[in-house]
């Protein structure tokens, strides 16, 4: 008696066009968020990375190695990254207090201004999703953090 082939798993398992089509959604989607968040940063002089650390910021003063992490990139590049926004006083770097050895970058006033207009400034983020329904926000929420906890 012979044994059946291998089930394949999800990732071997070729996606449906029901799905293909929520990729390229959500990929769009990703895409004028991305596009809508360059705009909004260049209205403040500031890159997109400057703008999304700023935002980060604005948050929780965070250290240097967490901003690499959150963004995805070399430490190096956030400490750069942080001296731009420093330079025109939009954040500041501060001893940590649990852990003097650490320094936290930390928005400034200015730059929790800066932030906040910054986010209002965010049409394609806000606009569409006035559109829909709390109950639909709602889901919309829910069914992105399934996808995120998978």
């Amino acid at each position: 008696m012979s044994t059946p082939p291998p089930r394949p798993t999800v990732r071997q398992r070729s996606a449906d066009p029901l799905t293909m089509e929520v990729v390229e959604l959500i990929g769009d989607v990703v895409a004028r968020f991305y596009a809508d968040y360059e705009e909004a940063a260049a209205s403040h002089a500031l890159t997109g990375p400057q703008a999304r650390l700023l935002s980060l910021l604005a948050l929780e003063p965070l250290p240097m190695r967490k901003l690499a992490q959150r963004l995805k990139c070399e430490p190096s590049n956030v400490t750069g990254i942080v001296d731009r926004l420093e330079s025109r006083g939009l954040a500041e770097r501060r001893p940590d207090s649990a852990d003097r050895r650490v320094k936290l970058a930390a928005a400034t006033e200015e730059g929790l201004r800066v932030a906040r207009d910054l986010r209002e400034g965010l049409h394609f983020a806000r606009e569409p999703l006035a559109g829909l329904s709390t109950a639909e926000r709602s889901s919309l929420r829910d069914l992105l953090r399934r996808m995120l906890d998978a």
